[in-house]
């Protein structure tokens, strides 16, 4: 069976198809233009429905195109005064913009700000770092075309990944912990679309504080093994690394302090390198110019189920970075918050069919924009672009996989241990009564069985300790907390 219909979206020169066929599984969208040249994107069929439907919803009542100067709206902002400063008080707003060499310089922190993190995914599951940075790009390009220049975000490498991945790797390969990302994005996507369709209230009645930050609780705990195994690699090499991102963060509580563990990581790789420890052939025969490593993903079921607790963790992870944008620029950007999950989706869904790891918004480049005042999204058009720069080099990405287990096991101790106490600080920030029992009892039920990583199998099926305590901490609190509702036992 073959559909073929076509869509006029402009009167003079765009034409836009929607192609499906349905032995293939495979769907095009083309878009036609005057000299007809021809673009197509293939994907799964609610993200090709989701792109015809935003192509579509360009043309306005009367039939006449909205979209005609759509893409150079995208990159068009208004210079902010002069373009050199700003004023006490005031910010530079996302559709505004300073000089294009000052714009370019805030870019660049934001690389700086997002390298720390990101590249510590790919360097700790045995991802290529190249490949990650090159999709962590083009993620970023994609949020800000798709969220309409309104949400200034960075798309990085989520830590929510780690865990599972070296479990799939563990069990059976990189390319099954690939088809892994890849269905966490389509979900995370399909997510975005709902929220688009009916709002987010359901989000908050699923995933209330004190479940999120369980989860994110256990998500980081449950790695404490992989650090102890890491630092046990290295034993010197780790305690000096752990203790230069102990002083970074002690130093500064500004930019310097919010890197700390990529200084830190720096730091203990100068000393690994000067001690001898780290073996530069690979660093030596890398190319300085050439293409991605890119991974076809395999699919198997008893895989993906690891992942399911990663979208919870990533939907709230965005719903939280638009509130946090929302909150310091002034702008409401609750009519962006399914896109922004749809677009998260999207990206997580292209890394993971590439090669890359899943993403996320990140945090990091808040910081940057609280210190430098600038929320223009033309500076994370410029940190998307230069990561793609960045990434076609292998010889970066080898200095990168050279670094000893020794310093990546000081890191681990440190950034699992901080990825498990954000969840406590979840739970602080929301004022989450733990004089409640079903709270407490739910929460510490799950950050146990996480920890433990209590596990069971049924077939080819593995439960581990983090999909376990979520399925606590998700369901056990929606029925217990409906119980003591209904019976007056909760607590005031």
């Amino acid at each position: 069976m073959y559909i073929d219909s076509i869509y006029r979206v402009d009167t003079r020169v765009s034409w836009y198809r929607l192609q499906t066929s349905d032995d293939s599984c495979r769907y095009q969208i083309l878009s036609l233009g005057a000299s007809y040249a021809q673009v197509t994107l293939m994907w799964t069929y609610p993200l090709a429905l989701e792109i015809a439907r935003t192509l579509l919803s360009s043309i306005d009542p009367s039939g006449r195109s909205r979209n005609e100067d759509l893409f150079m709206s995208l990159l068009s902002w208004k210079l902010h005064g002069t373009g050199t400063s700003i004023a006490p008080g005031e910010v530079v707003s996302t559709d505004e913009r300073l000089s294009w060499p000052r714009t370019i310089g805030v870019g660049l922190q934001h690389i700086a700000a997002l390298f720390g993190a990101t590249f510590l995914v790919p360097i700790l599951t045995g991802l290529p770092p190249t490949t990650t940075l090159f999709f962590s790009g083009l993620g970023t390009i994609l949020f800000l075309i798709i969220t309409q220049n309104k949400v200034p975000s960075y798309l990085g490498s989520s830590f929510a990944f780690l865990a599972p991945i070296a479990a799939s790797v563990k069990s059976d390969s990189m390319a099954v912990a690939l088809g892994g990302v890849v269905a966490t994005g389509v979900l995370l996507a399909i997510v975005g679309l709902v929220a688009r369709a009916v709002g987010t209230g359901w989000i908050n009645w699923l995933l209330p504080p004190v479940v999120t930050g369980t989860i994110v609780m256990v998500i980081g705990l449950n790695l404490a093994g992989a650090a102890k195994g890491g630092l046990a690699s290295g034993p010197v090499l780790g305690t000096i690394t752990l203790l230069a991102i102990a002083f970074f963060a002690a130093f500064s509580r500004g930019f310097i302090g919010r890197i700390s563990i990529f200084l830190g990581l720096l730091v203990g790789y100068l000393i690994a390198f000067l001690m001898g420890d780290v073996n530069t052939d690979g660093i030596k025969a890398a190319k300085w110019i050439a293409a991605p490593t890119f991974t076809t993903p395999e699919f198997k079921m008893s895989a993906i189920i690891l992942f399911l607790p990663v979208v919870l963790v990533l939907i709230a992870e965005n719903v939280g970075h638009v509130k946090a944008v929302s909150s310091m620029t002034g702008k409401d950007l609750d009519d962006q918050m399914g896109n922004a999950l749809f677009a998260d989706g999207l990206a997580t869904t292209i890394a993971g069919a590439g090669g890359g790891s899943g993403t996320t918004t990140y945090a990091e480049n808040i910081g940057v924009m609280a210190a430098t005042r600038v929320y223009s999204t033309a500076a994370y058009w410029i940190a998307g672009l230069g990561a793609m720069v960045l990434s076609i080099s292998p010889k970066f990405g080898a200095v990168l996989s050279a670094i000893p287990g020794g310093v990546l096991g000081g890191v681990q101790v440190a950034l699992f241990g901080m990825i498990g106490l954000l969840g406590a600080k979840i739970w602080i920030e929301a004022k989450v009564n733990f004089a409640d029992s079903t709270n407490l009892l739910i929460a510490a039920a799950a950050v146990i069985i996480g920890i433990a990583d209590i596990s069971w199998t049924s077939g080819d099926f593995t439960f581990n300790g983090i999909i376990n305590a979520t399925l606590v901490a998700v369901i056990g609190y929606r029925v217990f907390h409906t119980i003591s509702k209904a019976r007056g036992t909760n607590a005031a």
